[in-house]
């Protein structure tokens, strides 16, 4: 099938990809000349694992190209994926601007009948805007407009195996020609009849996805509600975290048992700096507003979101108790990205710990193997080294701030060495606490056994490790 994917994005280039990986002939288009150049040489503009070669693979055998001329894409196309930006405004509502934008271009350019997919994170009802959008701005009256809603379940760092291998897929439609064409597009995916280039020695024997077929209304609330679920059972792992630190359990061994239930499950609980990312924050913030334009109080989801953003003045907090003095402290940072397997700082904790260390006159360095230059660019006055062990160099304290493999495979002895004082402040509980007291190390936390003289500590207070039988 003909497809056009508007918005080059993370979500565009990731759908558009494994589209035509999926055997579609895909054009995309994006309102960034540059953007377009840079992938028409080959060049991604984005990190994310698998994506580079496959993207370089369908472009050559022309199943995938890249156009500037949003109104070629958009007549080439029989569907048409919409997948532009969607960013909140300062009162926390979705920015729909660009949404709107590219209806009126496809209402302007579409010369035949076109299915319209929303693949873009939006709020309910924007599906019903955007068919009158279509019908008001439509210049051919020979062409018809079918929308449908497409939610996407992208994690960055596994976004194109979740697309190829999803859990689940939903189509939000409202006339069955919407719905048949959809799962054309999607069944080379849902039956696993395609070439798969990200397991070449074959697919691992996971159950095949479940398709939910639901009105677009329904639909639009599907992924909003998810990922605010999502980001409430992270905020409760972390309260649960600072109920450790006041009577002395250990996080790690609460949530293991936890996600043990099959109603609960052991994703999403690991306590530590709070969510981050351009997804999870925006979608709680504009699914608060949606439930207030609506009428609905949703405190649960405001809470959520206020013990969020507490976690940074608490990891600051025991950064200012360890080293009682922040001015002109060395303190190395590992890692940068919201989360391990991205080069995304979008809404990233660490650039909050940035700011406020930078402000209290700490001398910052930092690492994280892909979101340097990204970082660099916010905050030059953060010298970025290019491996980890010149950031440990003469350091006051180090900082994990992202859950990198890396970071858990270094030579902590090593480290110990090149410090000037060994001590460790784990914002993401990656590393092993025993381990690390024994290798002589000052190890803080979140949500791990105190030491007996601490317990009198206020909520947010220093987490220190003391116990070395604690499993990582």
């Amino acid at each position: 099938m003909r497809i056009s994917v508007i918005g080059c994005g993370y979500v565009g280039l990731v759908t558009g990809t494994c589209l035509a990986e999926a055997g579609h002939h895909v054009v995309c288009t994006d309102n960034d000349p540059e953007r377009i150049a840079t992938l028409k040489a080959g060049v991604i503009p984005i990190y994310e694992p698998h994506l580079d070669a496959i993207l370089a693979e369908n472009h050559r055998s022309g199943r995938l190209s890249f156009t500037s001329d949003a109104g070629a894409a958009v007549r080439a196309g029989e569907a048409i994926f919409i997948c532009v930006g969607t960013p909140p405004l300062e009162n926390g509502e979705a920015d729909l601007s660009a949404i709107d934008n590219v209806a009126r271009l496809i209402a302007a350019e579409a010369c035949e009948s076109k299915l319209v997919v929303e693949k873009s994170t939006v709020p309910a009802q924007t599906g019903q805007q955007l068919k009158r959008v279509l019908e008001v701005y439509r210049r051919n009256g020979s062409a018809e407009f079918r929308v449908a809603s497409n939610p996407e379940f992208l994690r960055e760092g596994t976004a194109v195996e979740d697309f190829l291998h999803p859990d689940r897929i939903v189509f939000g439609v409202e006339d069955e020609v919407s719905e048949k064409q959809l799962r054309e597009i999607y069944r080379p995916i849902l039956q696993r009849r395609f070439r798969c280039s990200v397991h070449l020695s074959g697919c691992p024997a996971t159950p095949p996805p479940t398709l939910v077929v639901t009105t677009i209304n329904s639909a639009e609330l599907i992924k909003h509600a998810s990922n605010s679920f999502l980001a409430m059972k992270i905020s409760f792992a972390n309260m649960i975290a600072d109920v450790c630190e006041r009577v002395g359990g250990d996080i790690k061994e609460v949530t293991r048992a936890l996600g043990l239930d099959p109603r609960i499950g052991p994703r999403f609980l690991d306590a530590g700096l709070g969510f981050g990312g351009f997804c999870l924050p925006k979608d709680v913030q504009a699914f608060i507003r949606l439930a207030e334009r609506s009428g609905v109080d949703f405190s649960m989801l405001k809470e959520a979101e206020r013990i969020n953003k507490r976690r940074i003045e608490q990891f600051l907090n025991k950064i200012r108790q360890a080293l009682w003095v922040v001015k002109d402290k060395k303190v190395g940072v590992l890692g940068l990205a919201f989360k391990a397997n991205t080069d995304d700082i979008r809404f990233a904790p660490s650039l909050d710990v940035l700011r406020k260390l930078l402000a209290e006159g700490a001398k910052v360095r930092a690492y994280d193997q892909e979101a340097m230059d990204r970082t660099s660019a916010v905050f030059p006055q953060v010298h970025c080294c290019r491996e980890p062990y010149e950031v440990a160099r003469d350091a006051d304290a180090l900082l994990i701030l992202t859950e990198w493999e890396e970071f858990r495979q270094l030579d902590w002895n090593r480290i110990r060495e090149l410090m000037a004082r060994p001590l460790v402040i784990d914002g993401r509980n990656l590393l092993n606490p025993g381990a690390m007291i024994e290798r002589g190390f000052e190890y803080y936390c979140f949500g791990r056994p105190m030491e007996p003289a601490a317990t009198s500590f206020a909520p947010g207070q220093l987490t220190k490790v003391v116990s070395t039988s604690i499993s990582a």
